[in-house]
């Protein structure tokens, strides 16, 4: 499998350094790589550092993000500009507050269709997008203001703005957080048939580890700016390597109805008594 992304890098704030330490992962063409970890464990500012989103808030990255062999933190952000969005796309977590709510659905997509390609070409690559994530595909819906969608719905446009563009790598942080138990389920399922149909890499972001599993092909951990281990989903679960990791899945399989699928009796479990 060719790798899209190696990342290898640390990043600093002016007031706390060390938010990030040493953290080194990649992404191969068309996986899913799993992110995980608690509140306040750099999660989402791993997801910044890659877009070089964090210059505009005073966070230094030191080391390199090369994205098919270009190391985003050489470019300037001219050049930067021209990859989010169209090579590297991003999905947040609160769908609602990410929409402009004084603008129509429709308005937000000619937005970022023009970010990065011109003509009228927009509308009907919307509505293809939207027959792809599920939404309604008449033209009225383009006209909704985001108050008029449900949180599902909104996310699901969020979802449709962020391929418009066919991107390489999606990266969703905590995508599925903010979503009751069945729409978020259906956003799973919405992240493979993408992955699957569009062939994109995807880092999904999450604090919930059974998102996670049921998702992706490998997994890493973060806690306190580290990655304490990655590895292949399954053998993270049966075999992990630190007693950190260890614990956290003990704690998670204890009340899981999944712990059987994820730990097959073929496969003893690191855990069992």
């Amino acid at each position: 499998m060719n790798t899209l992304l190696q990342a290898r890098f640390s990043v600093d704030y002016p007031n706390k350094p060390g938010v990030l330490t040493g953290v080194e992962f990649e992404i191969g063409a068309g996986e899913i790589l799993g992110l995980v970890g608690e509140s306040g464990s750099g999660k989402s500012t791993i997801a910044l550092a890659i877009l070089r989103l964090l210059d505009h808030k005073g966070g230094a990255t030191h080391g390199e993000v090369l994205f098919e062999g270009t190391n985003l933190l050489e470019l300037s952000e001219r050049e930067m500009r021209r990859i989010r969005g169209r090579d590297i796309a991003l999905v947040l977590q609160s769908p609602l507050a990410s929409l402009n709510p004084s603008l129509r659905i429709g308005s937000q997509i000619r937005e970022a269709w023009r970010a990065h390609q011109s003509g009228p070409e927009w509308k009907p690559r919307a509505l293809e997008l939207f027959d792809l994530v599920s939404l309604p595909t008449e033209e009225e819906f383009l006209d909704r203001f985001p108050r008029q969608l449900s949180v599902g719905q909104a996310q699901r446009v969020l979802i449709a703005m962020a391929v418009l563009h066919r991107p390489r790598l999606l990266i969703a942080d905590e995508a599925t957080s903010a979503l009751d138990a069945i729409t978020q389920a259906e956003i799973l399922a919405l992240f493979q048939r993408l992955n699957r149909e569009l062939g994109m890499a995807m880092l999904f972001i999450s604090h919930d580890l059974l998102a996670v599993a049921s998702l992706c092909e490998r997994i890493a951990i973060l806690q306190g700016g580290r990655i304490l281990e990655s590895g292949p989903t399954a053998q993270m679960f049966r075999h992990p390597k630190t007693e950190d990791t260890r614990a956290l899945l003990q704690a998670v399989l204890r009340n899981s109805s999944l712990a059987a699928e994820m730990l097959p009796e073929s496969q003893p479990s690191a855990f069992a008594d």
